[in-house]
C-alpha cells in the first residue's frame, strides 16, 4: 500500500506542475473507475482492485508489480493521443 501511496503522490506532484498531465490523469482515472463507485464507501471513482491486478499482470507479468510514474504518464499520454482527447 505504501508503494501505491508514493506513486499517487508522484503523479499528483506532476499533475500540479503541468495542467495537460493533470487532464490526462483525470481522464485515465475516470475511464478506469468501478461501476457504481458512488454507492459504496469511500465514494471515490477508483478502479476495482481485480482490474488493477489484471492490468499489472498483462503489462508487467506480475500482478503485484507497480508501474513507475513515468510508465503511468506515458500510458496516459498515449491514451490521449490514440483517442484524440
Amino acid at each position: 500500500m505504501q508503494r501505491w501511496t508514493a506513486l499517487v503522490f508522484a503523479l499528483t506532484w506532476r499533475a500540479a506542475l503541468d495542467p495537460r498531465v493533470a487532464r490526462d490523469l483525470v481522464s485515465l482515472t475516470w475511464a478506469m473507475r468501478a461501476r457504481g463507485w458512488y454507492r459504496t464507501p469511500p465514494f471515490l471513482p477508483l478502479p476495482p482492485v481485480e482490474y488493477l491486478r489484471w492490468r499489472m499482470y498483462t503489462a508487467f507479468g506480475d500482478e503485484e508489480s507497480l508501474p513507475s510514474a513515468s510508465d503511468v504518464l506515458r500510458y496516459a499520454r498515449w491514451r490521449r493521443e490514440l483517442l484524440r482527447l
